[in-house]
């Protein structure tokens, strides 16, 4: 099976984006990856959107020297078991976009990016965001590109959230969705965003948030991540590393923006949106995060609604990272999936 090679960041950028609170960002940046070509009719785009702490490099491995803001060099992309030429999603068919959400701290903009008006990181000044923000957001990537509309948007986790509100938010535009490893809405039990602000704020680099000329929080980031990542079902070796090289990179306040994002994240009760466009939703049986009974509740309140689903509990013991750890386990899932919607 052939590798996708030399993968390039890219940056798309928009001026004066509202956002649903009403305030605006002078300038809005994503970052994003591409694999495969367009279609003269723009009509097989496919978007992939990423988990709470990932990036936008979801397969392939960089180019060296041009893995972009945010990404470590060399380092296979999260979904590349999935993504690629003859793989689920092929690369050879279908043109894919893979993009760093609103907020991220991977390229996109975002508490660690600058903010025009001050010449300074936004840092605790970052206005909220929303999911909807993001997806309307990506809307304005997506029409740049030249895409007509999408054959589908996929992620897991809050990939699955973004996938979830893309459906909502654009009923029809995609022919379909594929959400892994989440829900059509937050779980209540995630919360913590209270006891995460205090973690960050106990930092002794804190300074009031504006740790960035202060030495950085990244010994708290990395505890954090670790913690995540154990949580998440990665055994304690790997967890160690990931949670290292994570932590160089990405912001404290990015973690607070998102959860907020996240914890704010509510779908079911647009359904009739959501029945113009066929959805797959895959779940982990071992996830701690998304439990299996109320996952299963989620996809019979979705079809009892109309929507055209396909609901698949991977028996996966890679917990809430079975999506992409166990990628084979569902790929001929997910590539039929594709497939069927043309």
């Amino acid at each position: 099976m052939a590798a996708l090679t030399e993968i390039d960041s890219k940056i798309f950028s928009a001026r004066e984006f509202r956002l649903e609170s009403g305030q605006t960002l002078p300038v809005v940046e994503l970052a994003y990856e591409t694999y495969g070509v367009r279609s003269p009719q723009g009509d097989n785009g496919i978007l992939v959107v990423h988990g709470y702490t990932s990036s936008h490099h979801a397969a392939g491995h960089n180019a060296a020297g041009k893995q972009g803001r945010g990404v470590t060099e060399g380092a296979a992309g999260w979904f590349d078991g999935l993504i690629g030429p003859d793989k689920a999603i092929d690369t050879n068919r279908y043109f894919v976009v893979s993009v760093n959400a609103l907020g991220s701290a991977h390229g996109s903009t975002g508490p660690n990016g600058i903010d025009p008006r001050t010449g300074k990181p936004y840092g605790p000044t970052f206005p909220e965001i929303t999911m909807r923000d993001m997806v309307a957001s990506q809307k304005l990537l997506v029409d740049s590109l030249g895409l007509k509309s999408l054959v589908a948007v996929v992620g897991p986790s809050m990939g699955g959230f973004q996938s979830f509100q893309w459906a909502a938010s654009f009923p029809g535009f995609m022919k379909g969705i594929a959400a892994s490893v989440t829900a059509p809405r937050a779980p209540g039990r995630l919360g913590g965003l209270e006891a995460l602000q205090k973690r960050l704020a106990s930092d002794p680099n804190w300074n009031g948030g504006w740790y960035y000329e202060n030495g950085g929080i990244a010994g708290t980031l990395e505890q954090i991540r670790y913690e995540t990542l154990l949580n998440y079902g990665q055994g304690e070796a790997e967890a160690k590393v990931a949670a290292k090289s994570w932590a160089k990179i990405y912001d404290g306040h990015s973690l607070v923006t998102l959860r907020r994002a996240i914890d704010g994240f509510d779908v079911t009760k647009q359904y009739d949106q959501l029945k113009k466009t066929k959805v797959l939703y895959v779940i982990s049986k071992t996830d701690k995060l998304f439990d299996l009974t109320e996952c299963a509740a989620h996809a019979l309140e979705m079809r009892k609604a109309g929507v055209d689903l396909t609901y698949v509990e991977m028996p996966s013991d890679k917990g809430h990272m079975a999506s992409h750890a166990d990628a084979a386990m569902w790929a001929p899932i997910l590539g039929a999936f594709v497939k069927s919607l043309g």
